[in-house]
């Protein structure tokens, strides 16, 4: 498996982890706490993994990119979280950034 595939299934666990914590209530709630835990495990580890192929900076601006977009988008329809203009412009910014990352940047090979 590649650096990339294994990136994409640590963003995956973090959004998974991230969009629990709100619902572990401080982590006095059971189920979602292990949900937390377990994705959050599941996280670094593939990260780990993607690291020994994607440079650590260009692995960590894309995780970080696409898990802030992902979230946000749970967030709004999980918890009626609203976005307004200047965070819609800031997470399109975000996009865009990830996009040139991949899409133009040589960093991402050793």
């Amino acid at each position: 498996m590649n650096g990339f595939a294994y990136l994409a299934i640590a963003i995956i666990g973090e959004v998974i982890a991230t969009s629990f914590l709100r619902a572990s209530a401080g982590f006095t709630q059971l189920i979602p706490t292990i949900v937390v835990v377990v994705g959050y495990g599941i996280t670094f580890y593939f990260f780990s993994l993607a690291l020994q192929t994607i440079p650590v900076g260009i692995g960590y601006a894309i995780w970080s990119g696409v898990g802030i977009v992902i979230v946000s988008i749970i967030a709004y329809f999980a918890y009626g979280q609203t976005l307004d203009l200047p965070a819609l412009l800031g997470i399109g910014l975000i996009l865009a950034g990830v996009l040139v990352i991949n899409l133009f940047s040589h960093s991402s090979a050793h």
